[in-house]
């Protein structure tokens, strides 16, 4: 699936990360939604620019979109990871569901390793 026929904001989601556009990608957050990344969770926009910072920015995390699943408000976004970042003790290659819930804003972003 291409990042284009995802739903709008997922697919802005992709793209802000693929492109490496961190205030692209923190626009698309409510004030106080919540990231959960394989158990950490991050509350609000300043938590989540930090974690985003450091996990996806700085790293330079790139996403391919293997599937998505789900509507405008709640999908599942299924992606092979790349990057600069620790594998230790993750499988090869890295799969991760993005699960991107809100309106016109991300309220909440579930990211968990597919094994």
């Amino acid at each position: 699936m291409k990042p284009t026929e995802l739903p709008a904001t997922a697919a802005e989601y992709v793209r802000s990360i693929n492109e490496h556009d961190p205030a692209a990608f923190i626009a698309l957050f409510a004030e106080d939604s919540v990231v959960n990344d394989a158990g950490r969770e991050f509350c609000g926009l300043a938590a989540i620019q930090a974690w985003s910072k450091s996990d996806i920015f700085d790293p330079n995390v790139t996403l391919e979109v293997i599937r998505a699943d789900g509507r405008d408000q709640d999908v599942a976004v299924v992606t092979k990871v790349d990057g600069n970042f620790d594998r230790t003790g993750l499988p090869n290659p890295v799969i991760i569901q993005h699960r991107i819930t809100g309106d016109a804003w991300i309220a909440r972003l579930t990211c968990t390793l597919v094994t």
